[in-house]
């Protein structure tokens, strides 16, 4: 039963990380041609996919501490309790030893596969906000090099003080 459990979260929980890499995706393709009409919807998109991951995740944690307990209240034989269950990672493998060879194998097989994946979404989440920062930095140092009487300052409308995020701006100036 716990193995059937476990595979059918892990399963969906793969499923929907390929699905947050595919909106990552997006999301940088638009980045990168400027395509902004569905740029919103990329991110309601996202974030509906990190709340079912994040139901998942504590749905498998659960899982994984009714397992411990059920072996905590089996005799321990003078055993102490292993530091290695202290995280995730630790209680799925002590989880999955007590499976026989086959369910063990195409367990951890389906945790590793959506370790690489969850490891790729990083991935490219870190790339795309190296290439907004280097974009931002870029950005900055034009404006500084383009308007020295201002000290790199940018200033609304109202002439309050802007800081330089990424938010849209039209100059009324012409080169």
């Amino acid at each position: 039963m716990i193995y059937e459990k476990c595979r059918e979260i892990l399963l969906k929980e793969s499923e929907l990380v390929q699905n947050a890499f595919n909106i990552q995706k997006k999301i940088q393709d638009a980045v990168l041609n400027r395509e902004w009409t569905d740029f919103e919807g990329h991110f309601s998109a996202m974030s509906a996919l990190e709340g079912k991951i994040a139901a998942l995740e504590d749905e498998r944690e659960g899982l994984f501490l009714e397992l411990m307990t059920a072996q905590e209240r089996k005799p321990s034989h003078g055993k102490e309790k292993s530091p290695a269950l202290d995280d995730a990672k630790g209680r799925f493998y002590a989880m999955t030893a007590h499976l026989p060879v086959e369910q063990r194998n195409d367990l951890t097989a389906i945790y590793r596969s959506l370790k690489l994946e969850a490891l790729k979404l990083r991935m490219a989440n870190d790339i795309l906000m190296n290439y907004l920062g280097s974009v931002k930095a870029s950005l900055t140092d034009f404006f500084e090099l383009a308007f020295p009487d201002r000290g790199g300052k940018m200033y609304t409308p109202r002439g309050t003080h802007l800081s330089h995020d990424m938010r849209s701006m039209v100059l009324n100036r012409r080169f």
